[in-house]
């Protein structure tokens, strides 16, 4: 059975309605929540962006069973990977063990605000690569260190960690990322349906570990509302695939570079209204293609409340069946 996640979504909800929406997400009766690690919205109209570590150590207190995960963060330069570890380690065990520390490469949008610029995609997948096994050598509890090709780490140690050991997730996109995963992950991230990667993964040593992916939806009784506020909050997504997104600095960039995208475009990739049937079958897509995982993107913050009574009494089941 495909367990399914609901995606605390930093960029446009407020940090106290995130922090009730994980408590809501549980009492609905999803799996387990995912939220994003942002410093900037992709548009200026999602209209928030707060620190998602405050709000998992919130969101930790006020659930009980349901698992937390971050939804990628990024440990090559707005964070230092000594730093992500001790963060990770402490919601291990805020979370009693319920927490998973998802990463990825990053995005020029959320890591330019050190002002260290931008580095080409092979320099940031090299950094990533050595981010992620200090992360992994800390959580090991022992002294570390180490002066490597980007990151120094000065005799550094845990001293609050869980019983177990936090769990990594790593975000891919093509071959290179998905055999990073299998040799240093517990968990592969990929957003889309991408059968490829998945076989990747597998192939590199990643067979019987999960597999994540997430499904945006805009859920509304209304689905020509629906799909304008689709359009208004989710056509950054639309702007060329993650190669050209990871590059953009800032919510007017992606703006401009969504100009042309129109809200049936947006519509042709995200359910909208409230057909279950629709989510059904893009959450199918992933389960065919190997995922273990797949969490829900509810856009539209006014919206919440009636997706989670619409996810609890339709959606929710309709999807066990799968």
């Amino acid at each position: 059975m495909v367990q399914i996640g609901y995606t605390l979504m930093s960029e446009q909800t407020p940090a106290r309605e995130l922090v009730d929406y994980a408590a809501a997400a549980e009492r609905t009766g999803f799996d387990y929540a995912v939220i994003s690690d942002h410093y900037f919205p992709w548009l200026e109209e999602m209209g928030h962006s707060p620190y998602c570590w405050s709000v998992l150590g919130a969101a930790a207190q006020v659930t009980e069973r349901l698992p937390l995960m971050t939804y990628v963060t990024c440990p090559i330069m707005r964070y230092h990977p000594a730093v992500v570890a001790q963060k990770a380690a402490t919601m291990g065990v805020l979370s009693k063990g319920r927490f998973t520390l998802g990463l990825g490469a990053g995005e020029n949008l959320n890591e330019h605000v050190i002002g260290e610029g931008w580095p080409p995609v092979d320099t940031r997948h090299r950094m990533f690569a050595e981010a992620v096994q200090i992360i992994r050598e800390l959580f090991s509890g022992e002294y570390i260190t180490r002066q490597g090709e980007f990151y120094d780490v000065d005799s550094a140690k845990l001293y609050d960690l869980p019983e177990q050991p936090v769990p990594i997730g790593i975000a891919a996109s093509g071959g290179q990322s998905a055999e990073l995963a299998a040799e240093f992950g517990d968990v592969l991230v990929v957003n889309e349906p991408m059968p490829a990667v998945v076989r990747q993964f597998k192939a590199a040593g990643g067979e019987g570990k999960p597999i994540y992916g997430q499904l945006p939806i805009a859920y509304d009784t209304d689905r020509d509302a629906a799909v304008r506020r689709a359009h208004e909050l989710w056509r950054w997504s639309a702007v060329g695939g993650w190669k050209v997104m990871a590059e953009l600095p800032g919510p007017v960039n992606f703006a401009a570079a969504a100009g042309t995208v129109r809200p049936e475009d947006v519509a042709e990739s995200v359910p909208c209204g409230d057909d279950v049937s629709a989510v059904v079958e893009g959450v199918k897509k992933f389960a065919d293609a190997g995922y273990t995982h797949v969490a829900l993107v509810q856009i539209g913050h006014d919206q919440q409340q009636p997706f989670f009574d619409w996810a609890e009494k339709e959606l929710l089941p309709a999807l066990r069946e799968l």
